[in-house]
């Protein structure tokens, strides 16, 4: 059951669970389907399978069985990691990180139900479940020695793209928050076109707020990544790691831009938002795997001297 050979489907497998998590929270906010459940858990209306079930109950409930399955399969593939391949440096810190914030992304989705907390402690929501999917991304990276392909073991990231790829992460991070904010504020459609109301500039509503301020961290994001992109392949075109990495990285901003500009266009087609979920997902992963390197590199300098 934790055998070795069982490592690389079970990291896909739990790889794949945790973006069908994050996929499916963001289901849930777009359908209005936070309160399928009424305000039980972890039972749905009292009952574990309820008689009466809408479409919001089915979509509910289904994000809490993903949910709770994930945490199942995310133990099995720590377990086994740990067991067989711990002695790699990063995998215990990593599987600590992925249950624990797992467990307080579930804490804080059974708060959400049972208190009906306000949008701003919500939106925490999304950016810690963000956490552990990095964490078990990054295992599952490890698991098939994409750390050692394409000169990744060999690579020394200089302080100026250290420190680009920090703030690029940290801002990131806040722009993750904004979004998830504008969908438990229901400001998705708020402070008219895109990219701006020309007609009317000045925003009225809380919801108009959120919306802007989220619109200014996305050209936030967009343009840190730009420079960091640009940054990445002048200084290390020889490396593959640096070259194909930072070029995913900015290849799913410029979907993730486009995404969220047809989500307002689209009056917030479910499709297209969930889309839109998936590449910041899968961004931030990137992101976590250049900080486990740039970490890598201040170990590697650092047993030098």
């Amino acid at each position: 059951m934790f055998s070795k050979k069982n490592l690389k489907w079970l990291g896909v497998l739990a790889t794949l669970m945790m973006t069908f998590v994050q996929l499916g929270g963001a289901l849930v906010t777009k359908t209005g389907s936070e309160d399928g459940c009424g305000s039980s858990w972890p039972l749905c209306h009292g009952a574990l399978v309820p008689d009466f079930m809408p479409i919001s109950t089915i979509i509910e409930l289904s994000h809490r069985a993903v949910s709770g399955l994930s945490l199942i399969i995310v133990l099995w593939l720590v377990i086994t990691a740990w067991k067989n391949i711990g002695y790699i440096k990063e995998i215990k810190p990593l599987s600590i990180i992925s249950v624990g914030f797992l467990l307080i992304q579930a804490l804080v989705g059974a708060a959400a139900v049972i208190w009906q907390q306000n949008s701003y402690v919500l939106a925490l929501h999304f950016g810690i479940s963000l956490i552990s999917f990095s964490s078990v991304f990054l295992i599952t990276l490890i698991i098939f020695s994409v750390d050692q392909k394409y000169e990744a073991d060999v690579l020394i990231i200089k302080k100026p793209l250290r420190r680009l790829t920090w703030i690029m992460a940290i801002i990131t991070y806040c722009g993750v928050y904004t979004g998830a904010l504008v969908r438990h504020a229901h400001a998705s459609l708020a402070y008219g076109g895109f990219p701006l109301p020309f007609s009317d500039l000045l925003p009225h509503t809380e919801q108009d707020w959120v919306q802007l301020t989220h619109r200014a961290m996305a050209l936030i994001v967009f343009t840190i990544i730009l420079i960091t992109y640009i940054h990445a392949i002048k200084n290390y075109p020889n490396n593959r790691t640096v070259r194909y990495g930072y070029t995913a990285a900015f290849i799913l901003v410029i979907l993730q831009a486009v995404t969220g500009a047809l989500s307002i266009m689209t009056g917030v087609n479910l499709i297209v938002a969930l889309f839109h979920a998936l590449f910041i997902t899968y961004l931030f992963g990137m992101m976590a795997y250049f900080i486990m390197l740039i970490l890598r590199t201040k170990r590697a300098l650092k047993a030098k001297n």
